[in-house]
């Protein structure tokens, strides 16, 4: 199997993965996990979301956590907006990259936004003259795209056609989401050549759950489509707040080491991220369900004076 020479990681844990976490994580706390991330080589991050912070209080402090990173050159910080009215905040903040989104289930959109999957289309038309104005790049996201809880499997055709909409807007780079981790291999290349017929210039990012255990064979299945931008969170974290039994994302660090295991480049220094987990885990008072952070890669070997003998 011929795979990608080298793939791009965007970790989504400080919005995606935060987000549902119910005590409020200091602001600081935030800034240093996202000036950690990129020290180990990460170039992409999804950092923080517009959001209101009546539905997530947790990104209550979106533009506090985008004025406080270390913005060297290098990385690209993107933040996550619902509407209209979020890209003006994130205008405001200094955003230099946003993320609009929408669900391929209208039942899932409804929930997640209140409004159909047209409005949300209309209302990014919107935000991309907003973006223009300010400069902003803009990137494009397609929830629940591999299957929906409240409506079981999600046609292909319906995320080709969101995703041909996006692109006609000016949009370049959208990802597949699977909010739910309802994706399987057959399901991931149905989408992404669904997708590639309807739109042949558009750069596709893949985003999977790991809620089944399947997360990291669907990012094999992406890789052998040639898929060369996988989202992942820093020690598993996440998980949609507005799906049943949706558990975390695809751990990053467990990501790039599957990556470096195929030889596959990823610019990312994997000892340094997994140390990023442990330090997240140890915020968070809690053991999180990344399992490279534990073990460490293959090649880290034991002293012979920490194995444990035989007796009699």
């Amino acid at each position: 199997m011929a795979y990608p020479k080298s793939v791009r990681i965007c970790d989504v844990g400080t919005r995606d993965g935060f987000q549902i976490e119910h005590d409020f994580i200091p602001t600081r706390d935030k800034i240093a996990t996202i000036d950690d991330i990129v020290a180990a080589g990460v170039r992409k991050l999804e950092v923080t979301s517009f959001v209101s912070p009546r539905a997530v209080p947790q990104m209550a402090d979106a533009a506090e956590v985008l004025a406080g990173i270390d913005k060297g050159p290098g990385a690209e910080f993107v933040a996550l907006v619902p509407n209209l009215r979020g890209a003006e905040n994130a205008a405001k903040a200094g955003a230099r990259s946003i993320l609009l989104f929408v669900s391929a289930s209208e039942t899932h959109n409804a929930t997640n936004v209140n409004r159909p999957i047209a409005a949300s289309l209309d209302g990014f038309r919107e935000v991309m003259a907003l973006a223009a104005r300010h400069g902003m790049a803009v990137h494009g996201a397609i929830s629940t795209s591999f299957g929906c809880p409240f409506e079981g499997d999600v046609p292909a055709r319906q995320v080709a056609s969101i995703a041909r909409q996006m692109r006609e807007m000016g949009i370049r780079h959208v990802a597949l989401g699977d909010t739910t981790g309802m994706a399987t291999p057959p399901l991931v290349r149905a989408a992404v050549e669904a997708v590639r017929a309807a739109c042949p210039d558009l750069a596709i990012a893949l985003h999977f759950h790991n809620t089944r255990a399947l997360g990291l064979v669907n990012v094999m299945a992406g890789l052998e489509l040639g898929i060369t931008e996988y989202e992942g969170s820093i020690g598993g974290l996440g998980g949609c707040p507005f799906a049943p039994g949706a558990t975390g994302n695809v751990c990053t660090e467990d990501m790039v080491n599957l990556m470096h295991e195929l030889g596959i480049e990823t610019g990312i220094d994997l000892e340094a991220l997994c140390s990023v987990a442990r330090k997240v885990e140890a915020m968070l008072g809690r053991q999180l369900p990344g399992q490279v952070m534990k073990a460490g890669p293959r090649s880290r070997l034991s002293g012979i004076d920490c194995a444990v003998r035989a007796v009699g």
